[in-house]
């Protein structure tokens, strides 16, 4: 970013929305925006905490999905649908993941159409290391205190459940 201003865009924007277009849609239009801005400043502030390992934010989150799983590894098809993701952005994540050597390429023992990622002893490690990082910076959600993380936690999972991501039974 160039530098700060001295104003709230997002507030300038609903100002001008509300005299334009009537303050029924103004809320709606704040909070996507605001949201759309926090997921800019997350995902920067992420990959800035990752940077000693040479991991992106989708990366560590594949990497984690691999750690945690039983066998330490995965069809790509199951950890798209894990991830929320289209199976080619889990193939060029796999890929990054595979010339760093924290992941490795494995022909499926019972579906030679499916391949499997395994995570590497390289990848444990940097896993272990990169969580420790993100867990002492709160995974850069500061000045967000827990109760607030989880307030927005609460907030949100409605629009995803609405989305499909899940459901709650």
């Amino acid at each position: 970013m160039t530098g700060e201003l001295d104003f709230d865009p997002i507030a300038e924007a609903r100002r001008q929305w509300d005299e334009h277009w009537g303050a029924d849609a103004g809320p709606s239009m704040v909070a996507v925006t605001s949201i759309m801005r926090a997921h800019q400043v997350l995902l920067a502030r992420l990959n800035e905490l990752l940077a000693p390992w040479d991991l992106t934010f989708p990366q560590y989150e594949a990497l984690l999905l691999l750690f945690y799983s039983r066998r330490g590894s995965l069809p790509l098809g199951k950890m798209g649908t894990r991830l929320q993701v289209h199976r080619a952005s889990v193939t060029n994540v796999v890929d990054r993941l595979v010339d760093k050597g924290l992941v490795e390429r494995l022909a499926h023992e019972q579906d030679r159409r499916s391949v499997l990622a395994r995570i590497t002893p390289a990848g444990r490690r940097a896993a272990r290391a990169a969580t420790k990082r993100l867990n002492a910076e709160h995974f850069a959600t500061d000045p967000l205190d827990a109760a607030a993380a989880e307030q927005l936690f609460a907030l949100l999972r409605p629009l995803r459940v609405a989305a499909g991501d899940f459901s709650e039974s």
